[in-house]
């Protein structure tokens, strides 16, 4: 008999029953959860790393659940990685920052990247990592990040897709809008 508060989900052979949790307006949605999980990391990363744009030369993630996977991917690819923050911290110099309204959370971010970081996105091409796209919004506000730094976006990865972003993203699954 089928929960209506899961959702399983099966990635390379790994199978997950993912608990669903009330995200503003939309409903119940599948919570990914990929910090604290290394086996669901790992078999996520080991599926996307084929999946990296070929030119690609830097991932890009946000610090939240994705940074375990793109971790990973770095770790696998060897491509370098850079992750933006969703604080200023007190030591960062010059930092990119950029707001991005979030549909899941219904409030608006604020996105920083220390300016070191964002150094070593100039000149090249970055593809952006996630755990999950919905909206595209923080996907959006992270590809405009690179361009402001002087890099060039590839693409963009995650391991689930959760409606229709309006971006093309390279997923492993989509999950339902809501359930």
């Amino acid at each position: 008999m089928n929960n209506p508060n899961e959702l399983t989900v099966t990635i390379g052979g790994l199978e997950r029953t993912l608990p669903t949790v009330r995200a503003g307006n939309l409903g119940r949605v599948p919570l990914v959860e990929f910090i604290g999980d290394s086996e669901f990391t790992n078999v996520a990363a080991q599926e996307l790393v084929a999946l990296i744009p070929a030119q690609t030369e830097v991932l890009l993630t946000v610090v939240t659940n994705a940074l375990p996977l793109t971790h990973e991917l770095s770790d696998r690819s060897g491509l370098p990685y850079v992750c933006a923050r969703k604080k200023r911290r007190t030591y960062m110099q010059s930092p990119l920052i950029q707001e991005v309204p979030s549909m899941t959370l219904g409030v608006t971010e604020t996105l920083w990247l220390d300016g070191p970081h964002a150094e070593r996105l100039r000149g090249r091409r970055v593809a952006i990592v996630q755990d999950v796209i919905a909206s595209g919004g923080t996907a959006q506000a992270l590809a405009r990040m690179v361009e402001r730094a002087g890099g060039t976006v590839t693409g963009y990865l995650a391991a689930f897709r959760q409606g229709e972003p309006p971006m093309s993203v390279t997923v492993l699954q989509d999950l339902p809008r809501s359930l």
